[in-house]
């Protein structure tokens, strides 16, 4: 059986790809088992797989990793029996596992885990990422719905550099074909982050330059019980965590969950009684059988996440963002998205032994999104949707601030627009971005110690087929302002705003080798990328077409397709000085696709690290510099990244050199009795420019050498010192960034604001089973200019109070 077809556009037919059938994917994981299943029952594992997984090149090694498992688990020294004390199941969600087990990692690597994540009881991740060094977060809507996050300087926008995954699948709604991130997991409902950097991310692909996120669902709990988390605060904000599952003697668990989360934001529209709020419904199910003692576990998990907010890319002139940072241009009043997630993982393992571990795992994502916003401004009017003319609002708001025109019109009326003058019919764009995502796959690792030549090797390979899809069909409507509010004047035609579909098929490949020889652990690593990407777009240029929905043959504007192939080594060594001291080094080649768009390399740079550990009775430090050697710095144009380019279009930002240090530091200050005092700092230094001039671009600007490479601070701190005595918990979170430039040549208006956050958390402990809390964050309402994209000046949240209550049952 091959559940693999090819992902082909049929012109006239369905607007996608034909797609394995979940069926057909079940049915391939079932065949799967029989075989080891026979194959246990035979004895001649190897054959038996060999015969039945197939015969293209993928095919052959996941034969091969079976025919491994089978082989180390008949070679090993118990005979293949099973452990006296078997390993966990399902414990490969983690990369790195718990929290003290980072520090043996032959890399930089860090765990933010459920004993720091309730400290504060963040739904926010990007108030989570300020607890890792070496991470970056370019605020935009202040309660990190889609956030932008950077590792070790990759570029941030919609974190589509750095390779995001929840439970160790990945979770971008395309992650090759359209990598933004419009999806992001609720962090709310998370039980652990992890982030992986260095050579390390050899098994973590596609994106390998900064490093891989790693977000932990809750697990399913050895005991049957629940927990309840609710929470009330300012701005109408309520947040409700519901868990409840366990373990059965037989080896059955099952996990129900719900998060709820409603606000009405911190954010006021002119002349609308609309609110900027929020709306996260995340509903998962997991079931996992795993007898006791036995060589076999399944599990599958099942989750639905249902969104909406009232979020715009339209921000503020300088001038208006003193006066009030927190209110929005009416001509934003329509702005909203929604979005549908749905996520199904199917995972089987099989542990010959103590020391042979075999994880199958499919997946399937599907994510839909409506983001109903305002583009752009036609200042003469239009007669209607198709013949619009557009001046990005990006383009008015920086006019604005220069005090200079736009097109002819004045400062003093882009300001009076912005404001809520009149203007002429079908003068303001509104397009109902409507997108589809599909991504899915099967992905399996094995990992087995083996003794060979007086050596001790711990060996890890993976393979992975994967397929995605971006589908957009998308509608511009147009609008006019009269008296201060919009009015429909055009709704438009279905497909004038976009009509096309992308698509990806990667079949990646790793194999990682942990070798003993004494004091050091030498990690050697090489990872194989093969990437084909396509676009279809079709006509919806007006006077060339009356039906701009169309997908038939004769409709299609061009088509264009890229293919890649790397192969990515790397290799890391650690040295145990001690038992406190650990030294590591690495170097591996850093690896991002390019898009589908015809002469754009891949982005490529050799990475570098150098770092020492220390772990002693009370305390833990980490440090580690870095070098990233760019080829080339990719840029890809998105709506979010605020500039007048072509959605879709990438851009080659040639040689970057980005180095820096990162160090993290935990310790008990003071510890008695009854009472401790834990403080958790890090720190990180980053300094990324452009190492050529590169002539004027629609992404990058005209760009230097020496240029900073935008939205990267140079320094960066978080530190949290708590207090525990007894019943009570205190914890003070104060964060810095320093001002950042958001384009290579930093001039006026193009840097944000420094900014310094303090936020504040206290707790009590009623009894075993109830706990009281409190958090106000930003404490010192700071009014900061966190962003300037997408088009305009933009903050972080205002001053929020918070009460809530933790219970048992």
């Amino acid at each position: 059986m091959r559940p693999w077809r090819a992902a082909t556009q049929t012109i006239g037919g369905p607007a996608h790809p034909p797609h394995p059938h979940p069926k057909r994917i079940l049915a391939g994981l079932i065949i799967l088992m029989r075989i080891i299943i026979i194959s246990e029952l035979a004895g001649d594992r190897r054959k038996v797989a060999m015969l039945q997984i197939g015969r293209t090149w993928p095919g052959a090694l996941a034969a091969a990793l079976v025919a491994l498992a089978a082989h180390a688990g008949a070679a090993s020294d118990d005979a293949g029996a099973p452990a006296a004390n078997p390993p966990p199941f399902i414990e490969e969600m983690t990369i790195v596992g718990v929290r003290d087990r980072a520090r043996y990692l032959h890399g930089a690597g860090q765990v933010v885990d459920q004993a720091e994540l309730r400290q504060f009881a963040y739904a926010d991740v990007q108030r989570i990422a300020r607890m890792i060094p070496g991470v970056s977060v370019q605020v935009e809507d202040g309660y990190g719905l889609r956030p932008n996050i950077s590792i070790r300087g990759v570029a941030g926008e919609r974190s589509g550099r750095i390779t995001l995954l929840e439970d160790n699948v990945m979770i971008a709604p395309a992650p090759y074909s359209a990598p933004a991130a419009y999806y992001f997991p609720t962090a709310g409902r998370m039980h652990a982050f992890e982030v992986l950097k260095g050579p390390s991310t050899i098994t973590q692909g596609p994106y390998t330059v900064g490093g891989a996120l790693n977000m932990i669902s809750t697990p399913i709990p050895a005991a049957w019980g629940g927990n309840v988390t609710a929470t009330a605060g300012g701005d109408a904000s309520r947040r409700a965590h519901v868990t409840y599952g366990g373990t059965g003697a037989k080896g059955f668990g099952l996990l129900l969950e719900t998060h709820q989360w409603f606000s009405d934001g911190f954010q006021n529209i002119d002349r609308s009684d609309r609110n900027a709020g929020l709306r996260v419904r995340d509903y998962t199910l997991k079931a996992r059988y795993a007898p006791p003692g036995g060589r076999h576990a399944t599990m599958l998990k099942l989750q639905f996440a249902d969104q909406a907010s009232n979020q715009s890319y339209l921000g503020l002139t300088d001038a208006d963002f003193k006066a009030d940072p927190h209110r929005r241009y009416g001509a934003s009043a329509l702005d909203r998205i929604d979005t549908e997630h749905e996520q199904a993982i199917l995972r089987y393992e099989y542990s010959p032994s103590s020391v042979r571990h075999l994880v199958i795992t499919l997946y399937r994502n599907e994510h839909k999104r409506d983001w109903f916003k305002t583009e752009g401004i036609d200042f003469d009017g239009s007669p209607n949707a198709q013949a619009f003319s557009r001046v990005s609002w990006f383009s008015v708001v920086d006019a604005a601030n220069r005090g200079a025109g736009a097109r002819g019109v004045s400062s003093d009326r882009l300001l009076a627009i912005l404001h809520g003058a009149d203007t002429p019919p079908g003068s303001i764009q509104v397009r109902s971005n409507d997108r589809s995502y599909l991504s899915q796959g099967m992905q399996m690792t094995l990992d087995w110690e083996v003794s060979f030549a007086g050596l001790r090797h711990r060996v890890e390979a993976g393979l992975r087929r994967h397929e995605d899809e971006e589908d957009r069909l998308q509608r511009n409507s147009t609008y006019s302002q009269r008296n201060g509010a919009l009015t429909l004047d055009d709704i438009g035609l279905l497909g004038n705003a976009g009509n096309r579909i992308q698509q990806a098929r990667a079949t990646a490949f790793y194999v990682r080798d942990e070798i003993q020889l004494g004091r050091w652990t030498v990690t050697p690593g090489l990872r194989y990328e093969d990437i084909d990407q396509q676009r279809v777009r079709f006509e919806t240029r007006a006077g060339r077409t009356s039906n701009p929905a169309s997908r038939s043959a004769a409709s299609v504007r061009d088509r264009r397709e890229n293919t890649t192939r790397v192969w990515l080594p790397g290799v890391g060594a650690t040295f145990r000085a001690n038992t406190a001291w650990h030294l590591f080094a690495g170097v591996h080649k850093g690896f991002t696709a390019p898009s589908n768009a015809p002469g754009v390399n891949e982005e490529e740079a050799l990475n570098y690290e150098l770092g020492a550990r220390f772990q002693g009775a009370r305390s833990r430090f980490e440090a580690t510099a870095f070098l990233s050697d760019y080829d080339n710095l990719l840029g890809e144009c998105t709506a979010s990244s605020g500039t007048n380019c072509e959605i879709g279009d990438a851009f080659n930002g040639d040689a970057v050199t980005v180095r820096g240090l990162e160090a993290l530091f935990e310790a008990d200050l003071a510890e008695g009795r009854a009472y401790r005092l834990p403080l958790r700092a890090n720190l990180t230094w980053i300094d990324a420019s452009f190492d050529t001039d590169i002539a004027d671009t629609d992404f990058f600007g005209d760009v230097r050498r020496g240029d900073p490479v935008p939205y990267l601070p140079e320094w960066q701190a978080q530190a949290t010192l708590g207090w525990q005595w007894d019943a009570f918990e205190a914890y003070a979170s104060v964060s810095h960034v320093d001002a950042t430039c958001v384009r290579a040549s930093c001039g006026a208006f193009e840097k944000t604001d420094a900014a310094l956050i303090v936020d504040v958390a206290g707790s009590w402990a009623v009894g075993r089973l109830l706990t009281l809390f409190a958090r106000v964050e930003n404490l010192t309402a700071a009014e900061d200019i966190r962003g300037r994209h997408p088009y305009g000046a933009r903050p972080d949240r205002a001053r929020t109070a918070t009460l809530g209550v933790q219970a048992a049952f």
